[in-house]
């Protein structure tokens, strides 16, 4: 049976300067009310009302009362709102939803329902109090449609994509530069970074101890000076003698893998901020190229890789009495002294391979030296009392979810290449690098 049908009546009145309307109905067709009868309505009918009629007020009452917010959308009204405003594609829009979900912007609830977390109505309002187009439809709808022209011939790819990435570019840099106002409701929401952590190391700038954020991502931040500074992931990170940067005066850090895996210290400011043309960002002491530093790649490195083209191997100061040396790009790892008491890495080539001269003094008593010697420099390499000491491994690296790995043993190691040096003059980074963000 059909719906019930009516008409409507909307009367309109202005009080003074207030505006108020009342409604009346009447019953076109009962349809389906006519059976019934329980839900069936009455007419409701307004007197005949004139253009600029007056009317004496009788009575008036204040009700009071409390509105209701709109329920949490369901899966499929959002589906439905975003083909409305032209975000996504059939076969990109429940990934879109996957994704907010697996980032924990929004919960799945009873009846399929999407419910905002705490995190996903903070950074909704904080993009509406930089830039409201992050958070409206528009922004998405308009890079679809234009896409759309592409797939119509009637748009050329090269200019829609240098237009979106310029629009997002400038959009980027504008955020960046307001950054405080996301900060300032993270912290009402949130704990803010220097409550969170431990003290581990200090800061170059103000010598006060910087927190180590071991949450991932893991960090170190500087409450004084409002610093952030990433460090290696999925490792363990701790203080390093309290030795410092000759670049910058930061305390270093050692990041580790544990004893099978690899290890080397890091200036946190070093490794934001390359202080050399040829570092890249994210390098530790092992790819330093800094002339005179006893942590660098000029005062530690031994020869080229055994395997990998562009790394170098580089002795781990932190190994002994079991020493080794492990390469700054790949994860191959050289033992070759266990009962040493001190190691370190001459100037002195060697003439067969190119690898630099290496000083060792054993211990005594577990010396392998003739005549209970405890000294010898040579090759690593090609030297025949360290040739035979000379193990060639495969560093356990974790991954993601505590997961590792481990190759084979790989026999006993080769090498034949020096390593490179810095003679530039050591560069006064803290006056060239100022402003940063992180």
């Amino acid at each position: 049976m059909p719906d019930c049908k009516y008409l409507q009546t909307k009367v309109f009145f202005e009080i003074g300067p207030e505006k108020f309307s009342c409604t009346g109905h009447v019953i076109v067709d009962p349809g389906f009310t006519s059976v019934m009868t329980w839900k069936a309505m009455d007419d409701e009918t307004l007197p005949e009302f004139k253009k600029d009629q007056t009317f004496s007020l009788e009575e008036a009452k204040l009700a009071e009362r409390q509105t209701n917010p709109p329920d949490y959308l369901t899966e499929s009204e959002l589906i439905t709102l975003m083909e409305k405003h032209g975000i996504g594609t059939d076969a990109s829009i429940s990934v879109h939803i996957n994704n907010i979900c697996e980032r924990n912007y929004v919960n799945v609830i009873a009846g399929r329902k999407l419910k905002p977390t705490p995190l996903g109505i903070v950074l909704v309002h904080g993009y509406q109090k930089i830039d409201q187009e992050l958070v409206l439809s528009t922004m998405r709808s308009a890079v679809e449609k234009q896409l759309n022209l592409i797939a119509h011939g009637k748009a050329d790819f090269q200019d829609v994509l240098h237009h979106a990435l310029n629009i997002f570019r400038l959009k980027f840099k504008y955020f960046v530069e307001n950054i405080n106002g996301m900060d300032e409701l993270f912290e009402v929401t949130f704990s803010s970074l220097a409550a969170s952590g431990k003290p581990l190391s200090r800061c170059g700038k103000c010598r006060r101890f910087m927190k180590f954020i071991q949450a991932k991502p893991s960090r170190l931040h500087c409450s004084n000076c409002d610093d952030t500074f990433t460090l290696p992931q999925n490792g363990n990170i701790k203080l390093y003698k309290e030795l410092k940067c000759p670049l910058d005066d930061y305390e270093l850090v050692l990041w580790t893998t544990g004893v099978k895996g690899k290890c080397y210290p890091l200036c946190p400011y070093c490794y934001n901020n390359p202080p050399f043309k040829d570092m890249k960002k994210g390098f530790g002491c092992n790819e330093c190229t800094h002339p005179t530093c006893q942590h660098g790649l000029s005062q530690t490195g031994v020869s080229e890789c055994v395997e990998c083209e562009n790394g170098i191997l580089v002795l781990d100061q932190t190994s002994a009495p079991k020493w080794r040396m492990a390469c700054n790009m790949c994860n191959v790892v050289i033992n070759f002294f266990d009962n040493a008491h001190k190691v370190s890495v001459s100037e002195d080539i060697c003439e067969d391979c190119g690898s630099h001269i290496v000083n060792v003094d054993f211990s005594k008593g577990k010396t392998p030296l003739e005549g209970d010697e405890t000294e010898h420099s040579g090759c690593v390499f090609c030297d025949p009392v360290f040739k035979p000491l000379v193990e060639k491994h495969h560093a356990r690296m974790k991954r993601r979810g505590g997961a590792s790995r481990t190759a084979g043993r790989g026999g006993r190691g080769r090498g034949g290449r020096s390593r490179g040096r810095g003679r530039g003059k050591p560069k006064d980074k803290m006056s060239q690098l100022a402003a940063y963000f992180v």
